[in-house]
């Protein structure tokens, strides 16, 4: 299994737009083949940050859901609600 950890930034004036944005890429993500869990979390020290852990059972099914038509839909639009691009890592689990 991996876990991919993702932060995000929204705009000044976007985070509430851009917090319903993710979770509902968090719901399209939860019919994908091979999603676990994921967990959202909000930072203490940048307000505008929103960051999410989401395991998945491999490297190929995250590269899958990556260019999926559902991740598509659900990511529709990010692009105008981010302060800087996301950064994301992967990580294994044992």
């Amino acid at each position: 299994m991996i876990g991919v950890l993702t932060h995000h930034w929204a705009k000044k004036g976007s985070f509430d737009q851009a917090r319903i944005l993710l979770d509902g890429n968090g719901t399209a993500q939860s019919k994908a083949p091979g999603f676990v869990s994921r967990t959202t979390l909000l930072s203490r020290e940048d307000t505008q940050q929103i960051s999410s852990i989401v395991i998945w059972e491999s490297d190929a099914i995250y590269d899958t859901w990556k260019v999926s038509p559902e991740r598509t839909k659900a990511m529709n639009g990010a692009e105008e609600l981010w302060e800087k691009p996301p950064l994301s890592e992967r990580f294994d689990l044992p």
